[in-house]
């Protein structure tokens, strides 16, 4: 019996062809750990949000991962890490400004951001996932 469950929770829209769970909800005595899968923005329709505008991009997987977190009745002052997937590392500050409206007032989580060549849908310029401590 594994001690963990995975989850797609309503209103937050899972993978098309049933590939991954959004989040991995992992209990730890008094506290429960929530690894949530990378969001793209892609809205209920499966398609891309924003095409070709990391602000636009960056808004909705932020508020996809918000969407998640409040599904466990976590927020982003839960998030301990967040981990970013770039196509264009020269747009960081558009995604970075964006983060900060999220973020803004907490203190930051660790974090890496790396560029990529490609993400799994091909109009898509950021993922991010995040980890988070309930």
């Amino acid at each position: 019996m594994s001690n963990f469950t995975l989850d797609n929770p309503a209103g937050v829209p899972s993978s098309p062809h049933k590939a991954f769970s959004n989040v991995a909800v992992v209990p730890l005595g008094e506290r429960t750990l929530l690894m949530l899968a990378g969001q793209v923005a892609w809205g209920d329709d499966h398609q891309i949000v924003g095409v070709d505008d990391m602000r636009a991009q960056s808004r909705r997987v932020m508020e996809l991962i918000g969407q998640v977190l409040a599904a466990y009745g976590a927020t982003y002052k839960d998030v301990i890490n967040l981990r970013t997937f770039l196509t264009d590392i020269s747009r960081i500050s558009e995604y970075g400004d964006v983060r900060a409206e999220f973020l803004d007032g907490l203190t930051p989580p660790t974090s890496t951001t790396v560029e990529v060549s490609s993400l799994f849908l091909p109009d898509a310029l950021i993922e991010v996932e995040a980890t988070a401590i309930i």
